[in-house]
């Protein structure tokens, strides 16, 4: 199935955040919505839902951890526990409700920046303190810096936040650093809370590994939270799961308030099992494929219009990590670009101090509207160096 993104006068109409932020005159690449119709899956049942009112709140029983084992089984080769899952609005309250029951308040949980800049108001939401254990530079991609983690670990933090598929970078964690930072969690008496809200857009030929298919010691100390909302562009319909995988963490789930599951969006619960059954599949290769040619696309914009930057293809999602810091705009580039060519980008250093110089470019969006938006940036440095000579 090919996947073609919205026109700019179509999305034009919406209301979220990504349409609403900015005057008509900027293009947005800065908050994580995609600009793709839905899956004809989830709009049947969305239309379903409005036509006979299904309305209410969401069931104590319904199909949605089901349909994502069935889903996991499929697209990760993993075999998850329906019996084991409890949803809830969204990945960052699974988080928080997470964190809250696995560190005491004031001890430290460790995330890998540049990340996600809620993880940071996350940890102190959940009462502890961020240790900050930055992602290591290979020269060719990321990774996680274990040897800094064990560190972290000895000397008293409590938890790990991760973040895999890596936000940012698109990063996929290695199988093998999986096991061996489970392997430390369970030495330090520690828990993993793996957010792994991006692993349906994994490209192809790229192998995601969920944290809770590491092994044994993955099982014993780790969490999972999932959701259809990234992969399918449902953030506003608010469902997620949080996914346990030996009987003491999931009996940490089901001790979990009522009101945390009664958060579920019934609409989100809906949309979600629509986007796990087998026949959104070709619908999610489609928008992969799509990606795909966009993340290649950005290689040659930027090659043609800022030679200075450096970018590396993600191997998930559809965010891109771009270093501007040799174009001289300062630690925040974004404003300038915001500013001179009307282009909304996400601020660098919200991702912490190793995000100044750098931007995070959205380019789940047309061909047309990523060329527009880099050429308008392209005039900028062409001005620019002009006005220096």
């Amino acid at each position: 199935m090919q996947v073609r993104a919205l026109s700019l006068a179509q999305l034009r109409e919406r209301s979220s955040e990504k349409w609403r932020e900015y005057p008509e005159d900027v293009l947005p690449l800065f908050v994580a919505e995609m600009d793709f119709p839905l899956a004809p899956a989830i709009t049947r049942a969305l239309e379903q839902a409005v036509r006979i009112g299904d309305t209410g709140y969401v069931a104590s029983r319904t199909p949605l951890a089901a349909a994502y084992a069935g889903f996991a089984q499929r697209r990760f080769c993993w075999h998850p526990d329906a019996a084991r899952m409890r949803s809830t609005a969204d990945v960052s309250m699974g988080i928080v409700e997470i964190l809250r029951r696995v560190i005491q308040p004031g001890e430290r949980v460790i995330v890998n920046p540049p990340i996600y800049p809620p993880f940071f108001d996350l940890v102190d939401e959940a009462g502890g303190v961020v240790e900050r254990v930055p992602l290591r530079d290979t020269g060719d991609g990321w990774e996680l810096d274990l040897d800094g983690i064990e560190q972290a670990l000895a000397e008293g933090a409590r938890a790990v936040l991760l973040c895999n598929p890596h936000n940012p970078t698109g990063t996929v964690h290695s199988a093998q650093s999986l096991d061996a930072l489970a392997r430390l969690a369970e030495q330090y008496d520690a828990a993993v809370v793996s957010d792994e809200i991006h692993a349906p857009l994994t490209q192809p030929g790229v192998r995601f590994t969920p944290f809770l298919a590491c092994g044994e010691a993955a099982e014993r100390v780790g969490f999972a939270i999932v959701s259809a909302s990234k992969a399918f562009n449902l953030a506003g319909l608010k469902c997620a799961l949080m996914v346990a995988a030996s009987d003491a963490n999931a009996a940490l789930l089901r001790a979990l308030p009522v009101e945390v599951e009664w958060r579920t969006g019934q609409f989100g619960m809906l949309a979600a099992v629509a986007a796990f059954v087998p026949e959104s599949d070709e619908w999610l290769d489609g928008l992969l494929a799509a990606l795909d040619e966009n993340r290649r696309l950005l290689a040659d914009l930027l090659a043609e219009h800022l030679p200075e930057a450096r970018y590396r293809m993600p191997d998930a999602g559809y965010l891109a990590w771009v270093d501007l810091t040799e174009l001289g705009w300062g630690p925040n580039p974004a404003k300038r670009i915001l500013r001179e060519a009307k282009v909304a980008l996400h601020f660098g250093p919200a991702f912490g101090a190793e995000g100044a110089g750098h931007v995070r470019v959205n380019f789940g969006t047309s061909p047309e509207i990523l060329t527009e938006a880099f050429e308008r940036i392209g005039r900028v440095r062409a001005a620019s160096d002009a006005a220096s000579e």
